[in-house]
Formats: structure tokens, sequence, C-alpha cells
């Protein structure tokens, strides 16, 4: 039996976008907010605490890192922070979907 593949970006909205959209390989789409994204950075620094963000915080830019996350490039200068698929198909996800999963938990 081969084990599952995890889904992947197969369409990626716009830093311009009011929120960040993606759609994945198996059809889902995932909405996120750009201050929700920015609290969640999973870099090292922001483990111990983000402090306060602004409700307008954006993200400037935006890339891959090879075939398995996210960059941002954030408003506030912050830019170490990756954010691998499985963070964000899953734990980050803000669609009805996946929210109502977070509420069963």
């Amino acid at each position: 039996m081969s084990p599952k593949r995890m889904p992947t970006p197969v369409e990626i909205g716009s830093v311009t976008d009011k929120t960040l959209t993606l759609v994945w390989s198996d059809g889902h789409r995932s909405t996120y907010s750009w201050p929700s994204l920015r609290i969640h950075c999973p870099c090292a620094r922001c483990k111990d605490g983000v402090g306060q963000i602004p409700p307008t915080i954006r993200a400037m830019s935006m890339g891959r890192v090879g075939a398995y996350a996210l960059r941002f490039v954030w408003s506030d200068g912050h830019d170490t922070g990756i954010y691998p698929f499985p963070l964000l198909r899953f734990e980050l996800c803000e669609c009805g979907e996946h929210g109502r999963e977070r509420e069963i938990s």
C-alpha cells in the first residue's frame, strides 16, 4: 500500500488580495487572513511570542520554498518564517471545514 501524498498548492493567490487563497491539488480551497498567518509564524523567534500584530499587517511578497513550503516577507519587515504545506493545510486553514474540525477537537 502506498502512503497518501500530501496535497500541494496548484493555485496561489496574490499578496494584493484581502486574504490569501490556496487551491490544493486535491481541489480543497484554503483561505487565510494576513494577521492570522503572521501571528502563527513558525520561525524560532516567533515561537517565543510574536507580540502585538497590527490588524493591517500584510505580506509584501511571498514565494515557494522548494516543493514543501511558502515564505512571506511581511510589512513589519519579518521574513524568516517558512510555512510548510501541512501547517498551512491542516492547522492554519480558515475554511469552514477546518474551522469546524478544530471546534470539535
